[in-house]
Order: structure tokens, then sequence, then C-alpha cells
């Protein structure tokens, strides 16, 4: 993977083949100056993905990259992969098991999904980041938060509910974004968490949710977060409707800090 053109931002999307992932790519591919590298666990999919948004879009930079983003080795090899500056990333990739599952690595598939992935990434493609002129990342984390156990990320002695487990993902990518802003900040990287919105999805199912608003709704706050002035100007915030809204569980440094480094030690 060579992106090497002057001008030319290189955005990575994970998580590309669902529908606010999907959207979020659209929206991408559909502005100027954007080449968009989209992300999934299954190859063909983000392969046809990729295609279809490049004959919509009519944006020929638009290119498909495997990994299961529950496997630090996954991760590794992506970040291996990668050659040239990264300019945005956008943490997306969500699932919702209804059952407790575990992942080759013995990791509730959530929590390593859904919170570990993000914190892999970032820290994987840190380099990719620094390279890049005044790069962003920026976290689709959820207003739908809450009930974070740092004795028991894994709900190893709570009883695994999706539901609880998905509001206490979302809490943990928002208090990763402060984590991750402060450490980043010296290298120019901004990290930002945002509520995308409330839509019909295979993930909104699972958790027994509906939807009222469309996935082109749902990128919009994202996509302004990689793209707009704000975005790059500030870091460590969260973002509802395109607006910073107060955050309780970022503003607890102590809680902050523990959870990176329970997930430092996951590797």
């Amino acid at each position: 993977m060579t992106h090497d053109h002057a001008q030319t931002r290189v955005a990575l999307v994970t998580g590309a083949t669902g529908a606010i992932g999907g959207a979020i790519a659209r929206r991408l591919a559909a502005t100027p100056g954007f080449r968009v590298v989209i992300v999934a666990r299954d190859p063909a999919r983000a392969a046809a993905t990729a295609a279809a948004i490049r004959e919509a879009s009519g944006n020929n930079h638009i290119h498909g990259e495997h990994a299961d983003l529950a496997l630090l080795n996954d991760i590794d090899a992506l970040a291996r992969r990668w050659q040239g500056p990264l300019h945005v990333l956008i943490n997306n990739a969500a699932e919702t098991p209804r059952d407790r599952q575990v992942t080759d690595e013995g990791i509730e598939r959530q929590f390593a999904t859904n919170v570990l992935g993000y914190f892999r990434l970032i820290r994987a493609l840190t380099p990719a980041l620094h390279t890049a002129t005044a790069a962003r990342v920026v976290n689709v984390a959820s207003y739908w938060a809450g009930g974070l156990d740092l004795d028991d990320l894994e709900f190893q002695r709570r009883r695994y509910d999706n539901d609880s487990a998905y509001r206490q993902a979302k809490q943990a990518d928002r208090m990763l974004s402060a984590a991750f802003a402060g450490r980043l900040q010296p290298l120019g990287i901004t990290v930002n968490a945002c509520h995308p919105g409330d839509v019909r999805s295979r993930l909104s199912a699972s958790l027994g949710f509906g939807g009222h608003e469309t996935p082109e709704q749902a990128s919009r706050t994202p996509v302004w977060l990689a793209t707009e002035a704000a975005g790059g100007q500030l870091t460590g915030k969260y973002f509802e409707q395109q607006r910073e809204t107060p955050c309780r569980f970022a503003a607890d440094p102590v809680a902050v800090d523990a959870l990176y480094a329970a997930c430092s030690r996951y590797g």
C-alpha cells in the first residue's frame, strides 16, 4: 500500500462493510483529495465494498484491506503492510454478539473488537499518523455508554449481556480518546470521539434497538471531525451532532489512566 501524493489525504475506516462505516467511507470518498482504505474481517466483502464505493463516487482511490480487529496479529500485520503517511484513522468497527464469545487470543470478543481494536490500531498506526501532517484519529463511540468495570472488563465475574458490554465498550472508547489525546498531542495528532447517530443496522438490531436516522446522517459528525477545522484544532473531546459535549467519563483522569494501563497489559 503506497500512498504518496502531495495534496492527497489518506483515510482508513474500520467497519466499513457495516451501515455507518460504509456511509463514512462513501462520504470521505466524495470529499476532494481523499484516498480511502477500508478495513474488514472478510477480504471479499472489503473488496466488494471498495469497488461499490469507487463506482458510486467516481473516486478510484478506494481500497479494501483485510484484518480482524479483534486479533492483535491481524492489526500488527496491517500496520506492517502500511506504507506512507496516514492522515485520518476512523475507528468504527464494532460487534455485539448475543452470547459471550472469546477470540482465538482468549479475550471476550466484544471487548477485543470494540475496545482493544481501537486501542491497538491507534498504537500500531501511530508511526504512519506521525509522518502525516496534522493527522487525526476519530473514534466512533456513543451516548449509549456507561457501566465500565475496570476489574471485570471481560465479563468474567458479571453475567454477560451484550447491551451492558456494548455500553461499557463505548464508555471505554470515550475514555481512551482522552488518554490518547494527551499522549499523541506532542506528535501533532488529534484524537476525538463522537456519537454518530441512531441507525437501524445489524448492530442496533442485535442490541434490540431500531433507529430513526439514516447511515448518511450518522456519517456526518465522524466525517466532519475528519475533514473540518474543529477536528484538527481540538483534541480529547467528545461530540454529538457536530457539537462538543461534556464527557463525564473522560473527565476522570485516574480512571482514564487505569483503563489505558489495563489495555496496555493485553499487548
